[in-house]
């Protein structure tokens, strides 16, 4: 896949939307279980915004079906790095939510330590990653996974009674689950890009204080913006959001 000014070749299961703005791209993480489809209503608002976005697919979903899991936050983090020759792209920003966000914030170190500068890294209704290790595991059990999803909102009930669904949903969650379980990182770690956190005012998981520990993880600016909403905020302020990230 390439773009007409950035000649940048990605992975066919990287979903590029493309901007006005050639020179600057945003890649986009989605949730945990989450697919690169989930995410085409932000990816098309950014583009509209000015940017170009490159979503990111994980293993086991959608046309990575067949992919295997990576073991690690970090194994997959440089599986995503390793889709493109991300230096091409211009200046580039980072968005993940919720899981996502530690997934970006982990590629953005391999990106820094690459010589691939990142302007920015936005998080989205997420834990700072010094803070994974001491929460609770997240659950694996089919009934306990399913719970999860709807006490977090962002999945349509309906989805959850087909049996088709939940069988790829499981695994999905199950990926990403075993691999966030693992993670683990200093309070110390930091990179130089910017960090900007967004959250939704009504998130009974993630509060603003929670958000606000990533300020530990930047050398460099830090801001912190919450909207209307839930932990799934981002699902009905997609222009906003796109805006606000193309903004700064």
């Amino acid at each position: 896949m390439t773009g007409p000014d950035t000649q940048i070749i990605v992975k066919p299961w990287v979903k590029r939307y493309s901007g006005s703005q050639s020179s600057t791209a945003t890649l986009v993480f989605p949730h945990a279980g989450g697919a690169a489809l989930a995410y085409r209503g932000f990816g098309t608002a950014l583009a509209a915004a000015g940017s170009d976005a490159y979503v990111m697919q994980y293993p086991q979903r959608g046309d990575r079906l067949s992919h295997p899991a990576a073991p690690t936050v970090g194994d997959l983090a440089r599986d995503l790095f390793d889709a493109a020759d991300w230096a091409g792209v211009g200046s580039i920003r980072l968005f993940g939510h919720c899981m996502g966000a530690v997934v970006a914030f982990e590629f953005a170190r391999i990106a820094e330590r690459s010589g691939v500068a990142i302007d920015a890294l936005w998080v989205s209704a997420s834990e700072a990653p010094s803070a994974v290790a001491a929460a609770p595991a997240l659950p694996m059990a089919e009934s306990e996974i399913l719970a999860e999803m709807v006490d977090l909102g962002g999945t349509d009930p309906a989805l959850l009674a087909d049996d088709d669904f939940v069988e790829l949903l499981l695994m999905a969650v199950r990926a990403d689950y075993a691999a966030f379980n693992r993670y683990a990182c200093d309070a110390e770690v930091t990179i130089a890009a910017d960090i900007h956190a967004l959250g939704g005012d009504n998130d009974h998981r993630i509060s603003e204080d929670m958000l606000r520990r990533w300020e530990s993880h930047t050398a460099g600016a830090f801001t912190c913006s919450m909207f209307d909403g839930g932990h799934f905020y981002l699902n009905s302020q997609l222009e906003d959001v796109a805006e606000l990230v193309n903004e700064l």
